[in-house]
């Protein structure tokens, strides 16, 4: 039998990350795993390491949804990750977020429809956008160091795996080593939950 295990994202005030705790453990959370949000795009080894712990047939509890992603779309990825290592989502204060109840699965398996459109629209964005900076073109050797436009189209192609790092780099006109380097760093940074490109 799976176990329910907890995650919370918590700031500063410490009575609410009591309170999260708390009803994680009331609600019978084997383990707790937890964040302090600085900010928006602040690392979460927290959240790193709870998904690697759950394993099939474990449900991951939060106190809200908003606990667990950033926005709609990062909840969204997420949780359809989750659903496809057939681990169960659980918020203990919204009753559609539960896949231990039929209208639970209902939602869920709505969120991996908006999460497959939303994965397209960010492929398609990422092409183009990797298609511009291409067609402006590059002086001298390849770069060593990607600008900071570069380094979110690749971010974007890593996460949501629709490039190969080799594709990356010929579509930026860098080495492959510039994006296996870029792609190390958000990993021990903790940017890249599921990490990874289609060859890695």
């Amino acid at each position: 039998m799976g176990k329910y295990i907890g995650y919370i994202r918590v700031s500063t005030d410490k009575q609410n990350s009591e309170l999260q705790k708390d009803s994680l453990k009331n609600n019978g959370c084997y383990r707790i795993f937890s964040d302090v949000a600085i900010g928006v795009k602040a690392a979460r080894p927290g959240l790193t390491e709870c998904l690697d712990y759950l394993r099939e047939g474990d449900t991951l509890v939060v106190w809200k949804s908003d606990r667990l992603g950033r926005s709609t779309v990062d909840l969204l990825n997420i949780v359809d990750k989750l659903r496809k290592r057939n681990i169960g989502f659980k918020s203990l204060t919204e009753d559609l977020f539960d896949t231990t109840s039929a209208n639970g699965r209902l939602v869920f398996g709505i969120f991996a429809l908006l999460a497959e459109h939303e994965r397209d629209r960010i492929r398609e964005r990422t092409m183009a956008g990797l298609a511009s900076a291409r067609a402006r073109g590059r002086k001298g050797g390849r770069p060593r160091v990607l600008t900071g436009e570069k380094k979110a189209l690749v971010f974007e192609a890593l996460q949501n795996r629709n490039k190969s790092v080799k594709e990356i780099a010929k579509a930026l006109g860098v080495g492959e080593a510039t994006v296996y380097r870029y792609q190390r760093e958000l990993k021990e940074n903790g940017k890249l939950i599921w990490a990874t490109s289609k060859d890695s």
